[in-house]
């Protein structure tokens, strides 16, 4: 994964912790997760910003 080991991704992990807080941690998640998902069916529905199909 991104030639990223153990170590790394709990020193990532403990960055986010400091700067957003626990609390802030599966809001962001959540956020992330719906932009991808939005993404995705954007990407997939294949129009541009009219409305015609491409």
């Amino acid at each position: 994964m991104f030639g990223l080991g153990f170590p790394e991704i709990v020193l990532i992990l403990v960055i986010l912790v400091v700067l957003f807080g626990a609390s802030r941690i599966p809001e962001l998640g959540r956020g992330l997760g719906e932009g991808i998902r939005n993404f995705k069916k954007g990407i997939k529905s294949g129009t541009d910003d009219d409305g015609k199909k491409s």
